[in-house]
């Protein structure tokens, strides 16, 4: 059983990232919170329903946000009798509506334009909203972070390395490719703001991990830091944040995923999650330390390691961007 649930969990992820269909992806965007739930209140640990309650209602209630935008969208993008929910199909038609808005907006005249342009000016900002919303939460950005921590804590060693390496990047793909493309000139109004919730973010889970003493706790905080940067450098509107973005999610998945996992070796022998329980535990076990260590270096971007790379793209394209954010970062 719990194996089954991994792998339809693997199949709802994947389903959502292939999908060409934005009613599908909806789909499959919800029909990963079964797997996983079962997967952190079924083999979880001691407090695993709260954890697992806790995770469903926060995603689900996101997500039914974006169900209502999602169709607000769909009426919108094109007229009566050739709507549909093809992912080209509403781009386009979102597209030529957002620059009918950019346009009039620039001009400082938007009396005269099409009431589709005129619906998407006065309604686009909600829409991104509850876009927004819904990707937040499965980022998780600061505030809507809480149910992270308790996630990771409670769920099985495997449940914390899907969820890390690669569930937590359906938020950040949301808003790669629904929120910011669908909604272009909202998001530049939003720019400011979501930048300033990811730089909070990034110095808030930094110091929730100098507070910790459970070792799987301390990962899940770095994990709203690390996710912090990928929202900075895409919300930098610039190829250098862009990339470091997208480099960046690659990175935590693999970094974060590997300590879930060499963790996961100890907590299976000692079942302990406290760092104070794990004294000394290089004279007994120095190769495995080295590779815990390299892993580690990664996670805090030690200067040749990969997850250097990623944040420091996304700092160079905040720095063109928005350097007070960008300077409160590196400070």
């Amino acid at each position: 059983e719990f194996h089954l649930a991994l792998l339809v969990l693997q199949t709802a992820l994947i389903g959502a990232v292939c999908s060409l269909d934005v009613l599908l992806f909806y789909v499959f965007f919800e029909a990963m919170l079964i797997p996983m739930y079962l997967l952190i209140g079924v083999w979880g640990s001691e407090e695993r329903q709260m954890a697992a309650t806790k995770f469903f209602l926060y995603t689900l209630v996101g997500s039914l946000l974006m169900l209502v935008a999602l169709l607000a969208a769909y009426f919108l993008a094109a007229p009566a009798g050739s709507r549909s929910f093809d992912y080209s199909t509403l781009y386009n038609g979102l597209m030529a509506l957002n620059r009918e808005v950019a346009a009039c907006t620039a001009a400082g005249d938007c009396n005269n334009i099409s009431a589709g342009a005129a619906a998407l000016h006065r309604w686009g900002p909600l829409m991104f909203i509850a876009f927004s919303i819904a990707f937040a939460i499965k980022v998780p950005m600061f505030p809507v972070h809480t149910w992270l921590p308790d996630a990771h804590v409670q769920a099985p060693v495997a449940g914390s390395m899907i969820l890390a390496g690669v569930m937590l990047k359906m938020g950040t793909f949301g808003f790669w490719r629904f929120a910011v493309p669908f909604f272009p000139v909202a998001a530049r109004q939003y720019q400011v703001i979501i930048s300033l919730l990811a730089v909070i973010g990034i110095v808030y889970g930094a110091l929730m991990c100098l507070a910790q003493k459970d070792i799987k706790k301390l990962i899940a905080y770095s994990s709203v830091s690390h996710l912090g940067y990928c929202m900075l450098g895409m919300f930098a509107f610039t190829s250098e944040g862009a990339t470091g973005s997208a480099y960046q999610m690659l990175n935590h998945g693999i970094s974060t995923g590997a300590l879930f996992l060499l963790f996961g070796f100890l907590y299976e022998r000692r079942h302990a999650r406290l760092m104070a329980d794990y004294g000394g535990i290089a004279r007994v076990m120095p190769v495995f330390t080295a590779f815990f260590l390299i892993v580690t270096f990664s996670s805090i971007a030690v200067p040749g390691t990969n997850g250097f790379v990623g944040e420091f793209l996304v700092l160079l394209g905040s720095f063109k961007s928005n350097l007070p954010m960008a300077f409160s970062v590196a400070a």
